[in-house]
């Protein structure tokens, strides 16, 4: 609390009308005046550590609810819906949506969601394409909007793998050994590896009745350490992911054990990268991911996600946000993390980004600095990467993984040496060609939603399509 000021008014009048106390009730009940509450209520004034402890001794609910983020995203969330051409006319500015946000939180949420399901996906969460079908279903949009709420940071599960991992070095250097003989001792388990013939189909199983941890002989060694400390996790830190799946309520069953192998994956994550020592890494080497991939025997996908959780309050890393793409531009991994991209939230994509050129150079780390129509600018890294899931003659899965953060944090980043963030040339990229409105754009593929298309048969331009520079 010390270190950032926590605006929750949105969350303290829920908790008030869910008592159906009023301003003054409440407010005595705090010891405080009715016109601070109300302040607090209209995000005016922070909450402080004081108010917050007494909040949570007063009313039943977890305090690290109040953390999550505000309705719809935020102001810029939402902000960046209302750009849209349909909205052009209104000319709402920043003060009216923070005043909307503070007075109705339920329904600047409610118009977020439902702009994103009819936008098709172009500023936030689940979204329905133009024909109707649902293009992220509903479970995964629950459980990506619970895992951002925490910022995909989890501090308890953090706090609790790294005391694992300490415990593991002591028993043995090698982290794999270590966890193997963890499982064996403590929980009566062996790891077995088990030819692809024997195991087709499947990478991991867990074989109750033999006491086996079962792994397909294609995972590589990082993967196998990661397989085996899921396995862990799920035994010994079931307790602290139960709590955090509860606490999210899901009414979906499928959103829940989507959220719950997450957690499950992220204690993994945290095991072979502990917080303390992994940041640590991270600012000495200028966040190399080449070299935190050696350090800690982890593969790309595993440090670029592990590179998103860095929000341990008095203990930050930088923001990174992380996308997970096929060829086709679709994301099967998203997280935000705490860098509020844009970038993240749109279910389209630009063909300038470079994300998309990484499956024509295997193996090559491309870094790529763009430029949004807003003026904000992004630093970017990508590479392809492929799954240990093909044998010969088999289908060979593919992804290109994408970290990026604001380029004005750039700067520590061994990949960023020598570049002119600020004012250096970078690539002026949309988000998507209908939210796009960069006129002369030669790759262009489709106008812009709600523009009107300009014709003239005497010239032609860049693009192929000509639009109306007023909405």
């Amino acid at each position: 609390m010390a270190e950032e000021k926590l605006f929750a008014g949105h969350a303290v009048r829920r908790i008030r009308r869910a008592y159906g106390l009023t301003q003054g009730i409440m407010a005595e009940t705090l010891a405080i005046s009715p016109s601070y509450l109300n302040l607090i209520e209209r995000n005016q004034r922070p909450l402080t550590a004081t108010l917050l402890l007494k909040l949570a001794q007063s009313y039943d609910f977890d305090p690290r609810t109040l953390t999550g983020t505000t309705p719809g995203g935020g102001v810029e969330a939402i902000r960046r819906r209302l750009s849209d051409p349909m909205f052009a006319d209104l000319a709402v500015d920043r003060a009216q949506v923070e005043e909307w946000i503070a007075a109705s939180p339920d329904a600047a949420e409610a118009f977020a969601r439902a702009f994103d399901r009819l936008s098709g996906g172009s500023h936030g969460e689940a979204s329905v394409a133009a024909g109707g079908a649902q293009i992220e279903p509903e479970a995964i949009a629950s459980a990506r909007r619970e895992i951002e709420r925490w910022r995909n940071h989890f501090a308890d599960l953090d706090a609790q793998a790294e005391t694992l991992a300490d415990e593991l070095r002591l028993a043995n250097a090698d982290l794999y050994g270590a966890i193997t003989e963890r499982l064996r001792v403590k929980h009566q388990l062996s790891i077995r590896i088990l030819p692809f013939d024997v195991m087709p189909d499947r990478l991991r199983r867990l074989d109750l009745h033999a006491r086996q941890l079962q792994l397909s002989e294609l995972l590589d060694p990082a993967s196998r350490t990661f397989a085996a400390a899921l396995q862990l996790g799920m035994l010994e830190a079931k307790a602290e992911i139960d709590a955090l799946v509860a606490g999210a309520s899901f009414t979906e069953r499928a959103a829940e054990r989507l959220y719950r192998r997450h957690l499950s994956s992220y204690f993994a994550a945290a095991v072979m990268m502990p917080y303390d020592r992994f940041l640590r890494a991270c600012e000495a080497t200028g966040y190399d991911i080449m070299l935190l991939q050696r350090r800690f025997g982890a593969g790309f996908e595993q440090v670029a996600h592990r590179l998103t959780t860095l929000q341990r309050v008095g203990q930050r890393g930088l923001p990174f946000f992380m996308l997970r793409i096929d060829k086709a531009g679709q994301s099967s991994k998203r997280y935000a993390g705490a860098s509020g991209s844009p970038l993240v939230a749109t279910d389209r994509r630009c063909p300038l980004w470079h994300v998309h050129n990484v499956f024509a150079r295997p193996g090559t780390l491309l870094p790529h600095l763009v430029e949004l129509e807003d003026g904000s600018r992004w630093f970017t890294l990508s590479r392809a990467v492929h799954p240990q899931t093909a044998v010969s003659g088999g289908v060979e899965a593919e992804f290109a993984i994408c970290l990026g953060l604001d380029a004005k944090l750039a700067a520590p980043l061994a990949s960023a040496r020598g570049m002119d963030l600020k004012n250096g040339g970078a690539t002026g990229i949309g988000l998507g060609c209908s939210a796009c409105t960069r006129p002369e754009c030669p790759q262009r593929s489709a106008p812009p939603t709600g523009r009107v298309l300009v014709f003239n048969e005497r010239e032609r331009g860049m693009s192929p399509f000509n639009f109306d520079k007023l909405a």
